[in-house]
């Protein structure tokens, strides 16, 4: 049996690594929808799921935040 390793939560710099993405470009695209939603992960910081930044990269062109 394959265990998975645990999700882990990206902050800001990470995100912007991974995609070469601008901080304006990025943020542009979670208000359109096209980019997966930031979760607040403590009272001052939020960060984004790394398993739905892997599923945005492998199909960025099509990806659309569900409900």
């Amino acid at each position: 049996m394959a265990s998975h390793p645990p999700d882990r939560f990206l902050r800001l710099n990470t995100v912007l690594d991974r995609t070469g993405l601008s901080r304006a470009t990025l943020y542009r695209k979670n208000q359109a929808g096209t980019f997966p939603k930031q979760i607040k992960i403590a009272e001052r910081s939020c960060g984004w799921r790394e398993s739905t930044l892997e599923e945005w990269l492998r199909n960025s062109m099509f990806y659309k935040v569900g409900d």
